[in-house]
């Protein structure tokens, strides 16, 4: 239980850190940053801790320390970049419900990266057997998958409104999926714990609940379902978005 206890602890100081920072300026610069560099330095806390630098852990430090530098950086350039994130938009400015929010993202953290910390903290050497380089190559889809969807919008939503073909982007991955970001997300958590699976053992495979955890985030919570809401109330009678989400999967 110390490792969880731990990483638990580690995860919501960071955002308390960070919350300090974006309630005394109303700011939302900094709340994805500190999402994805949690996950980094709960990950090097563990491979420092415990002093062992045999391949397995080395490399799903790795992993993860990819996956945050380029989900990290890319939000944070998006969000210099439009000023604000309108899901805050009235809830900045009330305290509370600002700290709410931080809580969720500390403990969300928390549980996505169990299977990892679990890893990562265990007293015995670990091996990358077949089993993990299945885990590796699925979290290799899913990156590339979320890298290539982001680079498109990125790029799609700077063109003038006024030049784009349509409102919305559905060429690219877009055009088989309508959230292909969150599938690739998807992947890159269940394909680390593919990764730890041959590790695992008695309370050990509990941590499953990581990548589930963020799985229902996604496809209930507020991934999917805040995206779809939003999109709906502003083509609610545009006949050429309603084919767009007949047509193409979630």
């Amino acid at each position: 239980m110390q490792p969880i206890l731990i990483t638990l602890g580690i995860s919501l100081l960071i955002q308390a850190i960070f919350f300090a920072f974006a309630a005394t300026f109303k700011s939302d610069k900094v709340t994805d940053l500190s999402y994805s560099l949690t996950f980094i330095i709960i990950a090097i806390y563990w491979l420092l801790i415990e002093g062992t630098f045999d391949t397995g852990r080395l490399v799903l430090a790795t992993m993860i320390t990819i996956w945050g530098m380029r989900l990290g950086s890319y939000l944070f350039i998006r969000i210099l970049k439009i000023g604000k994130d309108a899901r805050f938009d009235g809830i900045r400015e009330n305290f509370w419900s600002f700290a709410k929010f931080w809580l969720l993202q500390g403990v969300s953290v928390w549980i996505i990266v169990l299977p990892a910390a679990y890893y990562l903290s265990l007293d015995t050497t670990t091996q990358v057997d077949v089993i993990a380089y299945i885990g590796i190559a699925v979290w290799a889809v899913g990156l590339i998958t979320e890298t290539i969807a982001d680079i498109q919008k990125f790029k799609y939503y700077d063109i003038p409104k006024d030049e784009r073909p349509k409102p919305w982007i559905d060429y690219g991955v877009w055009k088989h999926s309508r959230h292909p970001n969150y599938f690739g997300e998807m992947l890159v958590w269940w394909g680390i714990f593919i990764f730890v699976i041959p590790a695992l053992s008695g309370i050990g495979w509990l941590t499953v609940v990581g990548p589930i955890w963020i799985t229902i985030l996604l496809l209930f919570v507020t991934g999917i379902p805040t995206l779809e809401k939003k999109m709906d109330k502003e083509f609610a009678d545009n006949p050429d978005y309603q084919q767009y989400k007949e047509t193409t999967p979630h």
